[in-house]
């Protein structure tokens, strides 16, 4: 399962992994972005210290699932420090994660609040927020790295949940960058596909941002459904996150 790349030839740590996420500024648009947005802050948030710095991924670090998603929101990750905590995209998220059996609690606030992920490990093909939730091209191939090093620490990894068509693209291109022949798919919510590479299945689902959710294009039944495949798949019992 490890991505073998010039970043991984040295066996890496968690610890080194992070602390080079967290003080990464390669991204000059994306540094004046995310520390001007924790200097003037949100009206509701004044009485709190924003993170203002690249967010690494969090999770169990035995998960036999990555969920990949797009970057921090500006008010949410940006400002808390942990992947999808403290927006609406992440109230969705770990919601279907707690009814599914992958999470402790159903809210994820701040990076104290007792959160806990089972067989779940949560990333991002970006680690800054942008603006407009939009990163360049150039802005992602500058994280990609990140995410090859973080696959090859996951070693128990079975599948990548894939969120929306920018996360569905990015982790094709890294597999590509990578030298793996991946063949041309098309994004569709709901779809699971087998590909070269260190993780051979690859699942999609809608990203559950605010626009998805309350425009119904992503209802909870829908993306239940996502998380319920998935227990299928690794042979889950419901209610628990072991094999049986």
């Amino acid at each position: 399962m490890r991505v073998d790349t010039p970043e991984t030839s040295v066996p890496d740590s968690w610890d080194a992994l992070e602390g080079q996420i967290i003080s990464c500024h390669q991204c000059p648009r994306l540094v004046t972005w995310r520390e001007e947005v924790a200097r003037t802050k949100r009206r509701a948030y004044r009485d709190q210290d924003y993170w203002g710095r690249p967010v690494p991924g969090f999770g169990d670090r035995d998960a036999r699932i990555l969920i990949l998603g797009l970057a921090p929101g500006a008010h949410g990750s940006n400002r808390t420090g942990r992947m999808f905590t403290g927006d609406s995209s992440g109230v969705t998220l770990f919601g279907a994660l707690y009814r599914a059996g992958f999470a402790n609690q159903p809210t994820a606030l701040n990076r104290d609040d007792g959160l806990e992920l089972s067989d779940v490990f949560i990333t991002a093909v970006g680690r800054c927020a942008p603006p407009k939730n939009r990163p360049t091209q150039e802005e992602l191939a500058n994280c990609r790295p990140f995410l090859m090093r973080e696959i090859a620490l996951l070693t128990r990894l079975e599948v990548v949940l894939v969120l929306g068509q920018i996360a569905f693209d990015g982790y094709r291109r890294m597999l590509k960058e990578t030298g793996y022949d991946v063949p041309r798919a098309k994004f569709i919510h709901g779809g699971d596909y087998v590909l070269l590479g260190p993780i051979a299945r690859m699942d999609a689902s809608y990203h559950p941002s605010r626009q998805n959710t309350q425009t119904g294009r992503l209802t909870l039944e829908m993306f239940d459904a996502v998380f319920a495949g998935l227990r299928d798949a690794l042979g889950l019992r419901r209610g628990s996150c072991h094999p049986g």
